[in-house]
């Protein structure tokens, strides 16, 4: 059994007991116990379970109506840290939100439920009726599949689903009216998309990128983080201690680059190059989405590349050192690749390129791509390893570019330059369709050379724990859109939502979750 978060612990093992908002709220096992009470007492149990971000009048009556529906109604929220729908969400603690379903009169009893879904609580309270809201009766709109598995947990346990016929609200569009999360800006800018996209278009736009078949080629890369806590100065010199707690590895690079494009196309293939030494290949294939097919080509006298970054107090990264990944495509590489390349290029709706700039990718191989990829969308970063001598202009033409602005300042030899300007010209050097830059806070400029607009997408979230991997993350889901003909304006939003989703977790932890995307969506533009 999950164990709720405890809010206030009084089980109140008497169901006959009138209890006060506060006397209600208890942990997930005391209202396990309760329902049990009520049970033996004769009395019918009915449960609820939401998010209640925002209670209003549409939850009040269908609480009420649950409530006519047996003898006790008992009801659990999402914790805060499950509540996936959006920046800024949920805007009410748990706590807030238990006490506010607590101080009805038709609850008996609310806790903390420390999951995504409801099935734990069912298995737990097994109640005689479980209770949702009309707007979950149609199967079609349930994304996540959950509704399906709560069901089928309610009728394991005895149960029955009920949904009630009452007047619905939206909470997401009330909170996003009066609570919102985002600055004016954003919130202008959401309002004028609203007008001119539907959301089931939308999301046919999003399922539209499962019959791509992709190629994703660029430097396969290891990263770890290396977890410190600060001890202060050292007792001789200006050096920093550190004492060490702990260490997390992530499948960076071409990898998650790959992960988050197999999230949403159903056939992906992976390119790239790996070291014979320490190749860590058993830890790639073990991250790897189940929909990629690994194509791998070896250096045996060259190491993968590891990036080690070690982190400090409040997450701020103080050093990172290279292990390996210089020049790891050799001249008989290169062959190979070009070989494999020009039997298999011509197969693929979509190449999408991520050039790290270390070693990998020869200019060979980008002269093959260049000349073959059907549509090829590209991004060249600068880091570390490369900062100087690693530009877009390396590549003779591509479809789509996706650089963010000191990348393509470097690329124009422009620093102080008006930035559209540069990004025009950088477009039409290479004969591109379209370039977008990304430019954290300030969002993403995408400039579109089949119409001559320029698309402007403000940055979508404010919590930011980690860019680490958030212009990957746009990279492949706004390669994936104009690849798919979706247009432009829409392409760029899908890139900045994965981007904003991306910001919220460590590195490349998980790809982008298309449920979650759907989620982020739809809570954006309610």
């Amino acid at each position: 059994m999950s164990k709720g978060s405890v809010v206030t612990l009084n089980p109140g093992k008497d169901p006959e007991k009138k209890h006060n908002s506060t006397d209600k709220c208890m942990s997930l096992d005391a209202l396990a116990q309760y329902a049990v009470d009520c049970r033996r007492c004769g009395e019918r149990v009915i449960l609820c379970h939401g998010t209640y971000d925002l209670m209003h009048v549409g939850h009040i009556k269908h609480l009420e109506a649950a409530r006519q529906l047996g003898d006790r109604l008992l009801v659990t929220l999402t914790a805060d840290k499950f509540v996936n729908k959006g920046p800024g969400r949920p805007v009410f603690t748990q706590a807030l939100r238990a006490e506010s379903i607590a101080s009805l009169q038709c609850v008996d009893g609310v806790a903390i439920n420390l999951a995504d879904t409801a099935v734990n609580v069912i298995d737990a309270i097994r109640p005689d009726v479980y209770v949702k809201g009309s707007d979950y009766s149609n199967s079609k709109d349930d994304v996540t599949g959950n509704i399906r598995r709560e069901q089928d947990a309610v009728e394991h346990n005895g149960g029955r689903i009920h949904f009630t016929q009452e007047v619905t609200f939206s909470s997401s569009a009330l909170l996003n009216e009066h609570f919102s999360a985002h600055s004016d800006e954003v919130r202008d800018f959401l309002q004028d998309f609203r007008l001119r996209h539907d959301v089931s278009r939308l999301k046919k736009s999003l399922d539209s990128l499962a019959q791509l078949n992709v190629l994703v080629l660029g430097d396969v890369i290891i990263d770890e983080y290396h977890y410190t806590r600060s001890l202060g100065q050292t007792g001789k010199g200006n050096v920093l201690a550190v004492q060490y707690e702990d260490k997390e590895s992530f499948a960076g690079g071409s990898i998650a680059v790959a992960n988050h494009v197999a999230s949403f196309a159903r056939k992906v293939t992976l390119l790239g190059g790996l070291g014979g030494q320490e190749s860590h290949e058993a830890f790639i294939h073990q991250h790897l989405h189940d929909n990629i097919q690994p194509q791998f080509f070896t250096n045996p006298d060259a190491r993968t590349l590891v990036k080690r970054r070690y982190i400090g107090d409040d997450s701020q990264k103080l050093f990172e050192v290279y292990y390996g990944g210089e020049t790891i495509t050799t001249a008989v590489m290169e062959t190979k690749i070009n070989t494999w390349l020009e039997k298999h290029l011509s197969q693929y709706d979509a190449v999408i390129v991520p050039d790290f700039g270390n070693g990998f990718i020869t200019q060979g191989i980008v002269n093959r791509l260049a000349e073959g990829a059907r549509f090829l969308a590209v991004n060249t970063q600068v880091n570390s390893g490369n900062r100087g001598y690693h530009v877009i202009t390396r590549y003779p033409r591509a479809d789509f570019v996706s650089l963010n602005e000191p990348e393509l300042r470097m690329a124009a030899g422009d620093r102080h330059g008006d930035i559209e300007s540069i990004a025009a010209h950088i477009a039409e050097q290479l004969h591109t369709t379209h370039l977008a830059v990304t430019r954290g806070k300030h969002g993403v400029l995408l400039q579109d050379q089949t119409t001559g607009h320029r698309h402007v997408i403000p940055a979508l979230s404010r919590q930011v724990v980690d860019r680490v991997g958030a212009g990957d993350a746009f990279l492949s889901l706004a390669g994936l859109c104009l690849a798919a003909n979706v247009p432009a304006d829409i392409a760029a939003f899908f890139g900045s939502i994965a981007g904003a989703i991306n910001v919220q977790t460590v590195c490349n932890r998980e790809p982008v979750d298309p449920v979650l995307f759907q989620k982020y969506l739809v809570t954006l533009l309610k």
